[in-house]
């Protein structure tokens, strides 16, 4: 009973049940057959209903929610928006098996936008329990197994699809199994004491040294010269979080909850502090307008690979190629680890070069027709998002400390679904231009042509000043002529 107590107290137990709920709410065997279920005699939908009427409502309410749920979040310290993600996520797992007509599709499309939105607390829920130099690992685990749920989830659909061992029907009532499960794993997750910003434990200076801001570093290390992070570059630029004086010694106080005008005002100065460093003003950029690209590609993949192969006459794979995808796109984030590159000198040429390729692959895929070239192209499409995603996350995050981490984090995600609805709403909803999905993925593909241009020009322009200031401060060496003794006085 005494190891049972000490393990529930220690930073393995909240993992492991988060990691729990994370691998279960994510095993969804029929995902990767969703159109081919909506559009199949089941449901009976047309395409163009799918398409351009029912799955445009998940960006609209994922936009709409997001701050809220940032927010509501923290208020309420994780655990109860997280115990609200599993029990929508049934909801939404039961209308699709329930509901056939286009106005309950779209509800069902409302709650996933929400069950999306909600997933900021599965990530920041961990940091409220763990310590700080516990970060990197559990972070790691709980994102491992939440790939490993997607693959496992994947590989089962086309396994029990291929060999007709289940109808969708029947794939839906065991997802919902599987969503039950995660339920009670998320109901089992400890009440964390605290959260980053309205339940914050901060630190008290009392007498005798210099306090320092949290995350700033080592007061000597920044007085020797060596390398200052960028935290430390933004607090010179505003004003010091903590009130520095005369201490002996500094005392953890837990404070209690903050008013909510506190906490914006406190939100807002660091949003502005943050984005007035340029480098990670391109990189959030970047961040932002691919993820828009990315999500909208994800979202209606299936719908050209329908329309390119009808899955009424041809055995589908989709399944197998988005296990294939994840595994390797996997593999690519990880190896971005061993890999020794002076990113913030050739990265942003890197996202302008990558950027290229993957619209190189949807042109490909719009308008090649075969379905095996579409599968190959979109591996390496998300491959190379996946790629860029981890660098920018890495060269984001590096300099940061957690808090602001998140806030960086929330604010690219909402940039990212604000271009979404924009081209949503324009491209895709009947409301605007209504395109087919030929013509939709020509302007998918369009769109990161622009973005591959636009940052291989601001990549070429880095390198070339970089060297430039390189040369300048190169001391210009003497060619004094022989026998020429400077005399020093």
């Amino acid at each position: 009973m005494e190891a049972v107590r000490r393990w529930r107290a220690n930073w393995g137990y909240p993992t492991t049940l988060l990691c729990m709920y994370g691998f279960f709410s994510t095993v969804k065997p029929l995902e990767p057959f969703l159109i081919p279920y909506l559009t199949g005699p089941d449901k009976n939908l047309t395409a163009e209903e799918v398409n351009n009427q029912i799955f445009p409502v998940s960006t609209y309410s994922y936009l709409c929610v997001l701050v809220p749920v940032f927010l509501l979040t923290d208020c309420l310290r994780y655990k109860p928006v997280v115990v609200f993600q599993s029990t929508v996520l049934f909801i939404t797992t039961s209308m699709i098996l329930w509901t056939k007509t286009v106005p309950a599709m779209q509800a069902m499309q409302f709650f996933y936008g929400v069950v999306t939105a909600s997933e900021v607390a599965y990530f920041a829920y961990i940091y409220s329990v763990v310590d700080l130099k516990r970060y990197r690992k559990a972070t790691s685990y709980c994102r491992s197994i939440q790939l490993l749920g997607y693959t496992v989830g994947s590989v089962l659909g086309q396994l029990l699809v291929s060999f007709d061992l289940m109808s969708y029907n029947n794939i839906l009532v065991f997802t919902l199994v599987l969503t039950a499960i995660a339920f009670l794993f998320s109901c089992l997750l400890p009440m964390p004491q605290q959260s980053m910003f309205f339940h914050r434990r901060q630190k008290r200076v009392t007498e005798g040294t210099v306090g320092h801001v949290e995350g700033s570093g080592d007061v000597k290390e920044h007085e020797s010269g060596s390398k200052v992070s960028l935290d430390q570059r933004l607090e010179k630029r505003g004003e010091t979080e903590d009130e520095k004086g005369p201490a002996a010694e500094e005392l953890e106080e837990s404070v209690g909850a903050e008013s909510c005008s506190k906490v914006l005002l406190h939100l807002w100065r660091d949003f502005r502090l943050c984005y007035s460093s340029r480098q990670l003003f391109y990189w959030s950029l970047w961040w932002a307008m691919a993820t828009c690209g990315y999500l909208q590609t994800a979202n209606y993949v299936q719908v050209l690979w329908e329309h390119v192969q009808p899955s009424q006459n041809f055995s589908i794979y989709n399944g197998g190629v988005e296990a294939v995808s994840g595994l390797l796109s996997a593999t690519a984030a990880y190896g971005i680890g061993f890999t020794e590159v002076r990113w913030e000198q050739w990265g942003e040429l890197a996202l302008g070069g990558f950027s290229g390729l993957g619209a190189a692959s949807l042109f490909l895929m719009t308008f090649i027709g075969n379905i095996w070239v579409c599968y190959v192209c979109y591996i390496i499409f998300k491959c190379l998002y996946m790629l860029l995603i981890t660098i920018a996350m890495y060269q984001i995050a590096a300099d940061l400390t957690m808090e602001r981490y998140a806030l960086v984090f929330g604010a690219n995600n909402f940039g990212a679904s604000a271009l979404q609805t924009i081209m949503t709403s324009v491209v895709v909803d009947n409301g605007g231009l209504g395109l087919s999905i030929i013509p939709q993925f020509t302007v998918y593909a369009s769109y990161f042509s622009v973005i591959a241009v636009v940052f291989s020009i601001r990549g070429l322009f880095t390198i070339l000043t970089r060297q430039r200031s390189r040369r300048d401060s190169t001391p210009p060496v003497k060619n004094d002529p022989p026998g020429f003794e400077e005399h020093r006085f």
